[in-house]
């Protein structure tokens, strides 16, 4: 399934309806004193808790869990603009400051840190730790990017790395994206149980520091991986007939965090399906710059 770094085009919104919710009414983004979360814009609660300590009490994770219905917003270029009034916001880890993190979280937001976890990017600071051995096929339309060997060890101690500057930058939450090379053309003869190895591995390394952890596409994969997992970021599952795969995020109570790629004409036939199936679903353009058509 193509991944926003896999499509080649993008359906630009139609003019005068940049920022819309609920299929086509207007949400014009508030000013940044106005940002900051009203009492009915609390922070969704968190799953309920699992398993149990050695005295028998109900034990909690120890990192963030959000539930359906948790509105957000996703930006990955252009400045960044955090005067929506929503609870999470997924932004770039590298290109974001510190400080913007944590001005988002002193208004009582979430954070969610996104970076590429299976493809190289040569324009990332640390492009020059990757070996060569472990750079595989570009991706499609995206100079700059290659698939990556998530076999390898120096490619596990790279993500670890990464994680762990989410952890000191003061993320929430990770996103990594590109998580199923196994069914992509990468190069490398990868394995459906190499790619379940290799994102259980981000998701333990991101609980070992506290780091909610999200599941992005890997559509295949959801029933083994949902237990691991604390979020799902979908990309198109409506395009793509997929949606029902993402179920079992929503029968454990965790937000599936859903894109679909287009203009307010399309959010007026996605929005009520994907309201039905219990996701979080915005309409975005395909470089996810501030615009945002968002569902609920």
């Amino acid at each position: 399934m193509p991944t926003w770094k896999t499509l080649l085009c993008v359906m630009p919104l139609l003019p005068g309806t940049a920022l819309v919710t609920a299929c086509g009414s207007e949400e014009a983004a508030r000013t940044a004193e106005e940002s900051t979360l009203s009492p009915g814009d609390s922070l969704s609660p968190e799953s309920p808790p699992t398993g149990t300590d050695s005295a028998g009490a109900v034990a909690t994770p120890a990192w963030w869990r959000p539930a359906p219905g948790t509105r957000w917003q996703i930006q990955l270029s252009g400045k960044l603009n955090t005067s929506f009034n929503v609870p999470v916001y997924d932004v770039d880890l590298f290109d974001t400051p510190a400080a913007t993190l944590a001005s988002l979280k002193s208004q009582g937001r979430k954070v969610i840190c996104y970076f590429s976890a299976g493809s190289y990017e040569d324009w990332r600071s640390d492009a020059k730790s990757f070996p060569a051995a472990a750079l595989g096929k570009p991706l499609d339309g995206w100079p700059g990017e290659r698939w990556l060997d998530v076999r390898a060890t120096a490619v596990r101690d790279i993500m670890r790395t990464r994680i762990e500057l989410a952890r000191q930058k003061g993320c929430d939450a990770v996103d990594p994206d590109n998580v199923d090379g196994y069914s992509n053309d990468t190069g490398f003869r990868l394995t459906s149980a190499d790619q379940l190895a290799f994102n259980r591995f981000l998701a333990t390394e991101a609980h070992a520091r506290g780091l909610a952890v999200g599941l992005k596409n890997d559509v295949d994969q959801v029933a083994q991986l949902v237990n691991d997992f604390d979020f799902q970021v979908n990309e198109e599952c409506l395009q793509y007939d997929e949606c029902d795969t993402l179920r079992p995020f929503i029968t454990a109570g965790k937000a599936v965090f859903h894109i679909e790629y287009g203009n307010a004409a399309l959010a007026q036939s996605v929005c009520p399906e994907a309201n039905a199936l219990g996701f979080d679903t915005l309409v975005k353009n395909l470089e996810l710059d501030a615009a945002r058509i968002s569902c609920r």
